[in-house]
Formats: C-alpha cells, sequence, structure tokens
C-alpha cells in the first residue's frame, strides 16, 4: 500500500476459514481486512491486483473467483478504481523477464530496497511499484 508520504506499507493476510467456519468466512474477513486499510488510510483511492489467468486446481479458481467478486463487489460500491494486472506484466516489469520465477522476483524486488518476508510479499511489492512507476500501465 502507498502512503501519502511515498512510504509503502507491506506484508501478507490469511484468511483461511479454521475448522468450525463455513467457507464463506474467508470472503467475510477480506471484506472486514478492506474497510479497516481504508479506515486506516483514509480511503482507499485505487486498488490493483493480480489478474491470474491459470491456476493450480479447481479449489484455487474457486478461491480466486470468490475473492475477486468480493473485491470488484466492495470497490464498486465505494466508488474505489480497480484494476487487475497480468502476471506476467507484473513479473517482466519488475525483472525484464516476463516469466521470471519466483526467487527472481524476490531478488528484483530486493535489489530496489524491500525486505519482502515471503514470495507474497514481494509479489504485492512488486504489483505495487508498477502501478506507481507506469500509472497503471499509463507511459
Amino acid at each position: 500500500m502507498a502512503l501519502p508520504d511515498s512510504g509503502i506499507v507491506s506484508g501478507t493476510v490469511a484468511f483461511r476459514p479454521n475448522r468450525f467456519e463455513g467457507g464463506g468466512m474467508r470472503y467475510l474477513r477480506f471484506t472486514d481486512w478492506l474497510v479497516e486499510i481504508a479506515m486506516m488510510t483514509s480511503g482507499l483511492h485505487r486498488v490493483v491486483f493480480e489478474e491470474v489467468r491459470r491456476h493450480a486446481g479447481t479449489d484455487a479458481a474457486h478461491a480466486y473467483g470468490g475473492f475477486l467478486a468480493t473485491l470488484t463487489g466492495w470497490c464498486e460500491e465505494h466508488e474505489v478504481p480497480y484494476q487487475g494486472v497480468p502476471v506476467g506484466t507484473i513479473k517482466r516489469h519488475v525483472t525484464g523477464k516476463g516469466n521470471a520465477d519466483k526467487a527472481a522476483v524476490m531478488s528484483s524486488v530486493r535489489e530496489r530496497g524491500y525486505s519482502p518476508a515471503d514470495d507474497n510479499e514481494a509479489d504485492a511489492i512488486a504489483i505495487l511499484l508498477w502501478a506507481l512507476e507506469t500509472g497503471g500501465g499509463v507511459r
């Protein structure tokens, strides 16, 4: 997340339901997280996310679809512009190679002065860098 003072905040959040909850709890937690982020930052002005076209399996595809529906519905309700960015575009921007592996993305993000805890956080930082440096793909 880019802050008004040009700083960023990054990390990862798990939304997996525990064994005594229904599967929809992950999406409720995700919505609560969006509200929390919006409140902490005096409102979200734009959301940019990884647009995944290929999934490891059926469960991953279903989860992605649920998160995408939750995110885009929330953004529409709160009039926040949103944009999906293909994985290859993000990788190409941060590493110079559209099919770079996780290690290359981590390395490139670290070379830019960030310290991601894992590949998910590195991906999030890479998306943010793409959004900030390209103006959302507009050069």
